[in-house]
């Protein structure tokens, strides 16, 4: 049996620390150290900036995106058109895509998952009608399908097209192969082949 060397609430705090992504028990516990010997300059304002994003942080009902207002600031931002509606599987997803900066003026539509019949997740469990539904309120001209290039991403890509047949929207995806400053001979065969097959002109 281990013997505890804190009180209760610092094990409590290592122990959702230990929740978090990307941290173990061993780097919860040199994080919940650094909070305690920071208690007024970190610790404080963090438990501060966690309560109000708990009380203000929701889920946007227009794509599906994390926000403290609702529509969330991407969907109400002037400056996007809304004609291009990029579709991606989580909002991490969006951060990352946003971060890159290649697509400014597109909006977003958060899938909220891929399909997956082996782990129950079938189409009413991911938001494609409300993407259905922005489709069909018209002035989308592209779908972007940014999905990951997993057998359940491309299922979902494939199904998510098969539903906006009827629409008159142009439905592309990301391309796959190369990647930026990648050399061939460390890349597997699938993405070979996928860079192949997606070749374009020089």
């Amino acid at each position: 049996m281990s013997k505890r060397i804190a009180g209760p609430e610092i094990e409590k705090l290592i122990q959702l620390l230990s929740k978090v992504p990307g941290l173990g028990p061993r780097s919860a516990r040199r994080a919940a150290l650094h909070l305690i010997k920071k208690k007024d300059q970190l610790m404080g304002p963090l438990a501060g900036a966690m309560a109000e994003a708990y009380a203000k942080v929701g889920t946007c009902s227009v794509c599906g995106n994390v926000d403290t207002v609702d529509p969330c600031n991407i969907c109400t931002d002037p400056r996007r058109e809304g004609t291009v509606i990029i579709v991606v599987e989580d909002v991490a997803d969006l951060w990352a895509l946003e971060r890159a900066g290649a697509m400014t003026a597109a909006r977003y539509h958060v899938l909220g998952g891929t399909l997956s019949p082996l782990d129950g997740i079938g189409p009413d469990d991911l938001n494609i009608a409300g993407l259905v539904d922005r489709v069909a309120a018209g002035g989308v001209s592209e779908i972007i399908l940014a999905v990951n290039a997993t057998v359940e991403g491309q299922t979902t890509a494939h199904y998510v097209t098969d539903r906006l047949a009827g629409f008159d929207v142009k439905v592309t995806r990301l391309a796959h192969g190369v990647p930026v400053g990648g050399e061939l001979d460390y890349l597997d065969d699938g993405t070979l082949a996928a860079a192949l097959r997606a070749r374009t002109n020089f």
